[in-house]
């Protein structure tokens, strides 16, 4: 399970302790079930086909779910890192339904063909002969991808249990979050349902976002719904536009390098780069003046 971005959060580094723990968690009872599934169904497709007196070799029937699970495993990353942006409220429901199943095609394709392409290499290796996809079942494909939908579906819906768990814990302060006084302005974020009061001196940089923007936190991206110009006026004069849809914190900027057009690049301390206007190279006049 790749660790990328939470929700509309960040990653591995910018979790908390809690976030680590719940994540780690998740990690280990899905691999668990995932170990506990492969066992049940080879031994089953082994005591079926010994009923019916077929003689297929156990390792093959071993063979046939390791390469199978292998499939989806590697396809999972892709997976988790999606769930975290095709979400609402960034995207409306009926968008979500039909991404759902594009990509329930998509993956099926990629399982089918990691499978197959692992079972060619399988009996080769152990000397027996090629390995037939099709012939053993009538329509393979459409038998392959009903099975395929059910656990893209399974896999999906874990993806967003484990992110709305560790978006939950969010609101404990992340260790690599700096300690600000009590008394620090805070801005206030309802990022899908869970809502934080955020420091402005943990606040990174602001981006537009249709109707909502990006708040760029401790090493997460909350999703908020506001207008820029809004957050701008709440957030005052410890940040500044550097683009039409971008603000960021002065005393977040590590450098500035200007280009010959007189639009400009800002590097802030985490090494995220952004990209500015010339429209508002007053910005760079302010952080230097500071």
């Amino acid at each position: 399970m790749d660790l990328g971005p939470t929700g509309a959060s960040g990653g591995w580094r910018g979790m908390n302790g809690a976030q680590r723990r719940t994540a780690i968690l998740a990690l280990g009872g899905f691999l668990m079930i995932v170990g506990m599934v492969m066992i049940a169904n080879a031994e089953s497709t082994i005591s079926d086909l010994r009923s019916t007196g077929a003689r297929v070799p156990d390792h093959l029937i071993w063979s046939w779910e390791w390469t199978s699970m292998i499939g989806w495993l590697s396809l999972y990353p892709a997976l988790w890192w999606t769930t975290g942006r095709i979400r609402p409220p960034r995207f409306g429901w009926t968008a979500i339904v039909l991404l759902f199943l594009a990509g329930s095609v998509a993956a099926s394709a990629w399982h089918i063909g990691v499978m197959v392409a692992l079972r060619h290499a399988y009996y080769a290796a152990v000397g027996e002969g090629p390995y037939r996809f099709f012939g053993l079942v009538g329509d393979r494909i459409a038998y392959e991808y009903r099975k395929d939908l059910v656990t893209f579906s399974q896999f999906v819906v874990i993806a967003c249990v484990v992110r709305w768990m560790i978006a939950r814990n969010a609101d404990l302060p992340a260790a690599s979050a700096p300690v600000v006084p009590s008394d620090s302005r805070r801005l206030v974020v309802s990022d899908g349902g869970v809502r934080r009061s955020i420091p402005h001196e943990q606040i990174e940089s602001v981006a537009a976002a249709g109707n909502y923007v990006e708040v760029n936190w401790a090493g997460r991206t909350l999703l908020h719904r506001a207008t820029l110009t809004a957050v701008e006026a709440e957030l005052g004069d410890t940040f500044a536009r550097v683009h039409r849809g971008t603000l960021v914190r002065l005393g977040a900027i590590s450098h500035v390098e200007v280009d010959r057009s007189g639009d400009f690049s800002v590097t802030l301390h985490s090494g995220t780069v952004v990209r500015g206007s010339r429209r508002y190279r007053s910005t760079i006049d302010r952080w230097q003046s500071d």
